[in-house]
């Protein structure tokens, strides 16, 4: 049986990378109780993968692993049972089965949702003419939007507009370190384009330094590519 699990990444968890993630939900599930299925050989390991990697110091709500079990509880006694051995910052939302023929997450990523808010510890005050023109004179109204993108084989410059599918600025007149953005960017192994560098794009428009410890970047989901959130591909046992 297969099973998608939502979960979220808060607090001092954001500093925790994906490896160690991996580790702990391996041993959170048998804490659990969950009856996980393991893959055969001398060195059996729960069936378990990640939709997609989170970046260090990137908080979430939006987290999807998908495991396999021999039998289930309910989706409700399932949240229960891995919220009880849960520490603090992580926590679990959804539990769903899956179709015996559907793809892992991490096939299906196409796009994440983010909310980018200003650390109220940091030194940066968004003016409302730049908070808002991110959203219209550097991404709306550019046709093309050229950065330097870090991969694994090195840098490359590219035009990184087709992979941002929207932004969307919300400016607090009355407290402007309470302003946000939302973006939807593309994700996934085919392409995927970090929250960061279009911060860093966009300050760089109006001639201002990106200093990462200014921003609080907050993952609210993960689509596929009918941009329909991961957790509405199963249904609740």
């Amino acid at each position: 049986m297969k099973i998608r699990v939502r979960f979220s990444k808060t607090g001092n968890m954001k500093y925790v990378g994906h490896l160690d993630t991996m580790r702990y939900f391996q041993k959170a599930v048998k804490r659990a109780g969950l009856d996980i299925a393991y893959t055969e050989g001398f060195s059996p390991h729960p069936v378990m993968s990640f939709a997609l990697p989170l970046g260090v110091g990137v908080t979430s709500e939006g987290e999807y692993m998908d495991i396999k079990v021999n039998s289930s509880l309910s989706s409700a006694e399932s949240v229960a049972a891995l919220n009880r051995v849960m520490t603090e910052g992580f926590g679990v939302s959804d539990y769903v089965r899956l179709p015996d023929d559907s793809k892992t997450g991490m096939t299906l990523v196409f796009a994440a949702d983010y909310t980018i808010s200003v650390n109220e510890e940091g030194s940066f005050i968004p003016p409302k003419d730049i908070w808002e023109g991110i959203e219209t004179k550097f991404w709306q109204d550019s046709e093309t939007i050229e950065a330097v993108k870090k991969g694994k084989h090195g840098e490359t410059l590219m035009d990184i507009k087709p992979l941002i599918y929207f932004i969307k600025s919300e400016y607090n007149s009355d407290n402007p370190v309470r302003s946000k953005l939302y973006m939807r960017l593309a994700a996934g192994s085919r392409n995927n384009l970090k929250p960061d560098l279009v911060i860093e794009e966009g300050l760089k428009f109006f001639g201002l330094a990106f200093d990462r410890c200014d921003f609080n970047i907050h993952r609210t989901e993960l689509l596929n590519e009918s941009l329909v959130p991961l957790k509405d591909l199963g249904e609740i046992i």
